[in-house]
């Protein structure tokens, strides 16, 4: 994943905010390489990371895909086929097409990672505003870290890759230090 954020999508109220979300759904919006990884890989994620057989009470916490093309469309409902029987049961995520998103609240954005104070106080100086570091790929890569998808080593494997300053490498090296295992 590039990168993600956290926010509202699928209702017609403009500007809901956590407290007012009348009709949306809380969303996580997702950007991602498809040379990286797949649309489908995206779709295995997402349906292998919660019960898509449960019906929710809320609109709010509905199980729900929002997709931008018909090509998305058309591969969604294959994997949902495909989950299905994995499953042995009907999916009931909806599965709309992508209108529009609204960020959430910066208290909702990085939520696992916000849980190391120290960590992310580092990571911080990294970026030249707040806004920059919640859009990073390097937060939600860190976000995902601290929540458990990803082992020390592969981390510290791909921060390589990415080629950044020495000082960079540094900062990121004292904050996977900072966080406890």
């Amino acid at each position: 994943m590039i990168r993600t954020r956290v926010g509202y999508a699928g209702g017609t109220v403009p500007d809901p905010t956590y407290r007012k979300i009348e009709d949306h759904t809380e969303t996580l919006e997702v950007d991602f390489d498809p040379k990286l990884i797949s649309f489908e890989e995206v779709l295995d994620l997402f349906w292998g990371h919660h019960n898509a057989l449960r019906v929710f009470p809320r609109r709010q916490y509905l199980s729900i895909i929002f997709y931008r093309s018909s090509e998305q469309l058309s591969r969604v409902h294959l994997k949902k086929a495909e989950w299905e029987e994995r499953f042995q049961g009907e999916i009931i995520t909806e599965i709309r097409p992508f209108d529009q998103f609204y960020l959430a609240e910066d208290y909702h954005q990085k939520y696992y990672l916000k849980r190391y104070k120290k960590a992310t106080e580092l990571l911080s100086r990294l970026f030249l505003d707040h806004d920059a570091f919640i859009h990073s790929t390097l937060a939600a890569r860190m976000n995902g870290f601290v929540k458990g998808y990803g082992k020390w080593d592969a981390i510290k494997k791909e921060l390589l890759e990415w080629r950044l300053p020495v000082e960079e490498q540094n900062m990121i090296d004292k904050v996977l230090k900072t966080i406890s295992w």
